[in-house]
């Protein structure tokens, strides 16, 4: 049998069937498409990823960024790619060994290396929607290094679909979600990890068929607001971890975050079942798509 695509296709094929076997195939980026020749209606969108030096966007930098621009028709197939950036900066110090080791870049390759910035900003122009696998630690990151992206609204490949709680599966990880999905790629670096998300929001989710990113933009809309359930009663600490409230220390409060239209049940389950003397004037903070996933939704009790 030949190396080409169909007959190896084909082999594939015959080892699946036997149910002896699984086959991964390796990624196929989503090709590019040309914007001239969009359909009416069709919208731009991109998704963004960052390798950096490590986890604190306060002290950390981004060493690599990639960023696809991609088409969408109103239905929410994704037609195509219109736009693409793979770049390296240099942080001004030697990397961390981890970050080396994972990303497989060195020193040597980012010295005097810088972000194309006007690139960016032309990649962002006229998109509705940033989406980030983890937008929870990509958006400070990009938000910083690139402060014009504060004016979009944002969405997470990864929270804003249901992957292990609604569709069953074992990890919303990227390459977790892909494996399932019958197919690999070399994750770790920017680019390739955009194009791994890109081709997850174009399959239909197992439970009902519907598009990952239609169900994606459809949460991302969604109005929440952050509630802190502060001055609880000690012996009330099992009750709000078991409705999934989540603790912070710092500010020695429980929290959780409903949606809008839940705010009422929620603060009517705390006056009867937590503060059997009345709550105190709850603090609250809304978040939309504009704000989530930024580091400016507090994480302690707003004053």
């Amino acid at each position: 049998m030949s190396d080409r695509p169909d007959d190896l296709e084909a082999l594939a094929a015959r080892l699946e069937a036997s149910g002896a076997y699984k086959v991964l195939r390796r990624l196929r980026r989503t090709p590019r498409i040309d914007r001239a020749s969009l359909p009416e209606g069709a919208r731009e969108a991109v998704v963004i990823d960052l390798e950096t030096t490590g986890l604190d966007a306060a002290v950390d930098v981004p060493i690599e960024i990639g960023l696809v621009r991609f088409a969408y028709d109103p239905d929410g197939r994704i037609l195509g790619v219109t736009g693409e950036l793979s770049a390296l900066e240099d942080p001004g110090r030697p990397l961390p060994p981890e970050v080396a080791a994972l990303t497989g870049l060195s020193d040597a390759d980012l010295a005097g290396q810088r972000f194309p910035d006007a690139r960016v900003t032309e990649l962002l122009d006229g998109v509705g929607l940033v989406v980030a696998h983890n937008a929870g630690f990509d958006r400070p990151f990009a938000e910083k290094r690139w402060p014009e992206l504060q004016r979009f609204p944002w969405a997470c490949s990864w929270r804003d679909v249901p992957w292990q709680d609604g569709e069953g599966f074992a990890s919303g990880k990227l390459e977790q979600l892909l494996l399932a999905h019958g197919v690999f790629f070399d994750g770790h670096r920017a680019v390739e990890d955009v194009y791994a998300t890109l081709d997850l929001l174009g399959r239909a989710l197992p439970s009902d068929g519907e598009l990952a990113f239609n169900r994606l933009r459809a949460n991302a809309r969604a109005t929440t607001v952050r509630l802190w359930a502060v001055k609880s009663p000690f012996d009330a600490k099992d009750l709000l971890k078991a409705r999934g409230y989540r603790w912070n220390g710092e500010a020695r409060t429980w929290w959780t975050e409903v949606a809008q239209d839940a705010l009422a049940a929620e603060l009517a389950f705390l006056d009867a079942s937590v503060y059997p003397r009345g709550a105190p004037k709850l603090p609250t903070v809304r978040i939309d798509a504009w704000s989530r996933y930024a580091t400016r939704v507090p994480d302690a009790p707003p004053r």
